[in-house]
């Protein structure tokens, strides 16, 4: 069952916006009435996801790690549609690699990505929310509260995100912004499940067993938990991190070990 929202004249801007959870919550918004706007790094991705959000969409080209970029989307979409009501930061990079054979490189990229990627949205959006009222998501992962091996770059990344999230909501709580987190847990069709997860009928047996609900979840799972947090109904939660995972988030780490081992076993090179 989907709840109803009404995001008629507000602005919501979500980074990362232009594929999978993210795309999903873009959607979801803008058939609830907002003007939306999706940022991105690639082109072809940005017009793409303009396309399935009707007229009132916008698309703006910005890689998170560049924070001039970010500045300059923000007034892009600003200029544009007016100052944001809900911004989703939810730009990441993940793969499977062990620590010992992850280059620093390698490693630096999912935290600029992750990480800095994250402070540059919410430092260049403050003044551009729509403030009192506005909320800030952050999407993060498990792996910011759960150690999981192969995931040492992500587990680092997400963590500071989670505390990101509950730092700022302190310090901009005053200002009327609220700030929140949202985990997903396994999400059908996305690429983290390709490249998180054992493929094929087998591999998704694995993973809803893991899943105390015992499904995985959808884009649109996501969305609703994400227009909750941007919606009136949620005006007193704040500094929060919510798993939406049908019960799974401390369940997930064999998961990733069995994709890591299938990848070692058929001989895919680890990332980085």
């Amino acid at each position: 069952m989907n709840v109803q929202f009404d995001f008629a004249g507000r602005h919501v801007m979500v980074f990362g916006g232009t594929t999978g959870i993210n795309l999903g919550i873009a959607q979801a918004f803008a058939r609830q009435g907002a003007r939306v706007t999706v940022a991105s790094r690639k082109q072809a991705n940005v017009d793409a996801a303009v396309a399935t959000l009707g007229a009132q969409a916008l698309g703006v080209v910005a890689d998170v790690r560049d924070d001039g970029a970010v500045a300059a989307a923000l007034q892009q979409a600003v200029d544009r549609n007016g100052p944001v009501d809900v911004l989703v930061s939810g730009a990441a990079g993940n793969f499977l690699a062990p620590a010992d054979q992850m280059s620093s490189n390698a490693f630096r990229v999912v935290v600029d990505i992750d990480l800095l990627g994250s402070f540059h949205v919410a430092r260049r959006a403050l003044p551009h929310l729509h403030k009192p009222g506005a909320s800030l998501i952050f999407i993060t992962a498990p792996q910011g509260a759960v150690a999981m091996a192969y995931q040492a770059h992500v587990c680092a990344a997400k963590a500071g995100v989670d505390q990101l999230t509950r730092v700022l909501a302190l310090e901009w709580g005053a200002q009327g912004v609220r700030v929140n987190a949202i985990s997903p847990g396994p999400i059908a069709g996305t690429e983290g499940m390709k490249r998180l997860a054992p493929q094929g009928p087998e591999g998704d047996a694995m993973v809803k067993a893991m899943v105390p609900l015992g499904r995985m979840g959808t884009p649109e799972d996501i969305a609703q938990l994400a227009m909750y947090l941007g919606s009136d109904a949620a005006s007193y939660v704040s500094g929060t991190v919510i798993a939406c995972d049908g019960g799974a988030q401390g369940n997930l780490a064999p998961m990733i070990l069995a994709a890591a081992q299938h990848a070692a076993a058929t001989g895919s090179p680890p990332a980085g």
